[in-house]
């Protein structure tokens, strides 16, 4: 089974590279974050021939929104709160089956928090927090298992997922509060897939600002971008890709794909 999550920043506006995507990797599932589109209006028609014939979404106008295509069938599970109480259209989860049990997925697009790292003074900020607070509450009752959480989670947790630890200790998405109350997050009951392939001494990011002209040359990336796996599921990754080189793709979004290949059975 081929994943493959990324922050698209509006589904619309890149549907071109959806496609390409599909065409380059053949992902059995999609999750999308950022799909910006009321339900209303999501472009179902131009997504007919991609050979993921199963989808659910969940969108509002212009901001947020996550969807997930698959080639397997796929059930709504429904039973999580409002986080915040905010309708806001940032979790999605499904039931897929497989040969020897159903795997839960999560799809998640936790709050950026804006520019000012102090919940005091800024409302986005305390937004963030109290989400996580939310999820790790929701977690903690529930353990998960046979389970995968993936989604733009906006944090970059480890030393080496930003370009500069130190310069970046007070900025929103790499703050120590912030680290922490991911880290209490993970800790429900999930294994960073990615850092069990990849290891945390190496340098890893899945997104740079479109402020940097040459986002290459720079190089001054996040790991904002996450796979997240239950324990029981920690033999059956195969390998995790950041597909890096689609920040090069004409009118990219400042998020990279990431895919993983799991055996579930």
């Amino acid at each position: 089974m081929r994943i493959i999550t990324w922050n698209i920043n509006s589904l619309r506006l890149r549907l071109p590279l959806l496609r390409k995507l599909v065409e380059e990797e053949t992902p059995d599932i999609i999750c999308l974050q950022e799909t910006k589109v009321h339900d209303d209006l999501f472009p179902q028609h131009a997504l007919d021939d991609l050979g993921l014939p199963h989808y659910l979404y969940k969108g509002m106008k212009s901001y947020n929104g996550v969807a997930i295509f698959s080639r397997y069938p796929l059930e709504l599970v429904d039973h999580f709160p409002e986080w915040c109480g905010k309708k806001d259209c940032r979790h999605l989860a499904v039931s897929i089956g497989t040969p020897d049990a159903p795997i839960l997925l999560h799809n998640f697009y936790v709050p950026a928090g804006g520019d000012i790292p102090d919940p005091t003074e800024n409302e986005k900020f305390a937004h963030k927090l109290n989400f996580l607070k939310e999820t790790t509450n929701w977690f903690q009752k529930t353990p998960p298992t046979r389970s995968i959480l993936v989604g733009d989670l906006n944090i970059a947790p480890l030393e080496n997922d930003v370009w500069s630890h130190k310069q970046l200790l007070k900025i929103v998405s790499h703050t120590p509060v912030e680290t922490e109350s991911l880290n209490e997050w993970i800790n429900t009951g999930f294994i960073d897939a990615m850092r069990q392939i990849i290891p945390a001494s190496e340098k890893l990011y899945t997104w740079w600002s479109y402020r940097n002209k040459d986002w290459k040359k720079s190089n001054r990336g996040r790991r904002l971008d996450h796979i997240w796996i239950s324990p029981d599921l920690k033999e059956k990754v195969q390998n995790i890709t950041v597909l890096s080189h689609a920040r090069d793709w004409e009118t990219p979004s400042d998020h990279v794909p990431v895919m993983m290949d799991i055996n579930p059975s």
